[in-house]
C-alpha cells in the first residue's frame, strides 16, 4: 500500500510553532528515556520522521501525540537540541485544528492576532448584552443580581451556550475518533468499547499515565488545574441542573446565577474554594516557569498557552472579587464587577473550550481509551488465530 508524501508538512508544522525537528538525526534517545514510549506506541522519535518525511496521513492517525504529557525528559537529553518535547506539543495543536471542522482551532492556533481579537469582540458583545438586557430597577441598597439580571433569562442564556459549546467539543471529538480509530472504528465489537470505557473515565479524573513521568510536579500542577476547572463545572453544570445552587462561590456567575450564600462548611462552597485553590496554584506556577523558562515544557510559550493561562485566572480572580463584594454587600461594585466577569469567562469558554487548548482535556483521554481498545481488540484476533 503506498503512502502519500506531503512535501509541505514541515512548513505547515511550523506555522503552529515548529522550530528545530530538522536538527533531529533519529539516534532514539528520546524515545529511550520516555517513561510512556512503549514498543507498540513509540514516541516521540517516530512522530518527528513523519513530520520531516511529509508523511501526513500517518501523523494524522497517530494517538502518540496524545500519548506524551511534555514532562520535558527527551529535549533535556536531546543530544542535537532538536527539543522533541515541544515537536509533540506543535502536533497536538496541529491534531487539534485537523479535528476542528470549523476552522476556528486552526487560525487560533496560527494568528496571535485573531486570537485576541476574536476573545475581544466576544467580550465587548457580552458586556454589551449584559447593559442592554439589565432590568430597569436594580436594587441599589444591597447586592442583588437578580435585581439587575433575572436568573431565568441569565439561565436560558447559559442553555444555549451549554448546547452550543456541547455540540462543537463532541463533533469535533467525534472526529477525533474517526481519524485515531480509521478502519478499526466499525470493526471492534461493541464490547469490548465498553469494557475498555472505565478507563477513560479513570484518565480524565487522574491523568495517572502523566504520574509515570519523572517530573511528577508537572502532573501535580497538571492535575490542579484540570480538577478545579473540571469541579467548577460540575458545580456549575451537573449540581445546579439537579436543583443544587453554588452560592458565594466565584463560579456561580458563569451559568447560573443565586443570590442566597451558603455557610462556610457547606460542602458545595468548600468545593468551590478547592477549585479557586487548585486554579490559582496550577496557572501562577505555570506563568511563573514560562517567564522564567524553567524547564523544557517552559522555555516555549505558544501565544494559546498564555491565553489559557490568562483568562482562566482572570475568571477566577473576578469571581474571587464578587466573592467579596457581595459579602460586603457592595451593590455597584458587584455589578459591574459581575460584567467584567463574564466578559472575560465567557469568551474562556465560547472559544478555548471547543478549539484551543481546552479541547486537549477530552481529546487526551478518549484517544488514551481507543489506544487501549484497539490494543484489546488485537489481542482478541490473536487469541481466535
Amino acid at each position: 500500500m503506498s503512502t502519500k508524501v506531503d512535501p509541505n508538512l514541515m512548513k505547515e508544522l511550523e506555522a503552529f510553532g515548529l522550530k528545530n525537528a530538522n536538527k533531529c538525526f533519529h539516534c532514539g534517545n528520546c524515545t529511550a528515556v520516555c517513561p510512556l514510549s512503549t514498543p507498540e506506541n513509540p514516541f516521540p522519535r517516530k512522530l518527528v520522521k513523519y513530520a520531516q518525511m511529509g508523511m501526513k496521513d500517518k501523523l494524522m492517525q497517530s494517538p502518540e501525540p496524545w500519548l506524551c504529557y511534555y514532562c520535558g525528559d527527551c529535549s533535556d537529553r536531546c543530544p542535537r537540541g532538536a527539543d522533541p518535547g515541544e515537536t509533540m506539543m506543535v502536533m497536538r495543536r496541529w491534531l487539534t485544528s485537523k479535528y476542528d471542522w470549523t476552522g476556528f482551532a486552526r487560525k487560533f492556533y496560527t494568528s496571535e492576532t485573531f486570537e485576541i481579537v476574536a476573545i475581544a469582540i466576544v467580550g465587548i458583545l457580552v458586556g454589551l448584552a449584559m447593559l442592554i438586557f439589565r432590568a430597569g430597577n436594580p436594587n441599589m441598597e444591597h447586592a442583588h443580581l437578580n435585581s439587575v439580571w433575572p436568573a431565568p433569562a441569565i439561565e436560558i442564556a447559559d442553555l444555549i451556550m451549554a448546547a452550543v459549546l456541547t455540540f462543537l467539543l463532541l463533533s469535533n471529538t467525534w472526529r477525533c475518533v474517526k481519524f485515531t480509530m480509521g478502519d478499526l472504528l466499525k470493526k471492534v465489537p461493541l464490547e469490548i468499547y465498553i469494557k475498555q470505557a472505565k478507563d477513560l473515565i479513570i484518565h480524565f479524573i487522574t491523568q495517572k499515565q502523566f504520574g509515570k513521568c519523572t517530573d511528577r510536579t508537572q502532573w501535580i500542577v497538571h492535575l490542579l488545574i484540570m480538577t478545579g476547572y473540571t469541579t467548577v463545572f460540575m458545580l456549575v453544570v451537573i449540581f445546579l441542573a439537579g436543583g443544587i445552587h453554588v452560592v458565594g462561590l466565584s463560579w456561580d456567575k458563569i451559568a447560573f446565577q443565586r443570590d442566597i450564600i451558603y455557610p462556610f462548611f457547606h460542602p458545595v462552597r468548600l468545593l468551590g474554594y478547592y477549585a479557586t485553590f487548585a486554579i490559582l496554584y496550577g496557572t501562577t506556577y505555570a506563568m511563573i516557569g514560562r517567564l522564567k523558562k524553567s524547564k523544557a515544557p517552559y522555555e516555549n510559550s505558544h501565544a494559546t498557552d498564555w491565553m489559557f493561562l490568562i483568562l482562566l485566572q482572570l475568571t477566577t480572580l473576578t469571581g474571587i472579587f464578587i466573592h467579596f463584594t457581595r459579602l460586603l454587600d457592595w451593590p455597584m461594585t458587584t455589578y459591574v464587577l459581575y460584567v467584567v466577569h463574564l466578559m472575560v469567562a465567557v469568551p474562556m469558554l465560547v472559544l478555548e473550550v471547543p478549539f484551543a487548548k481546552w479541547a486537549h482535556l477530552a481529546y487526551r483521554p478518549v484517544v488514551l481509551f481507543l489506544t487501549n481498545v484497539k490494543a484489546a481488540y488485537q489481542d482478541q484476533q490473536k487469541a481466535s488465530e
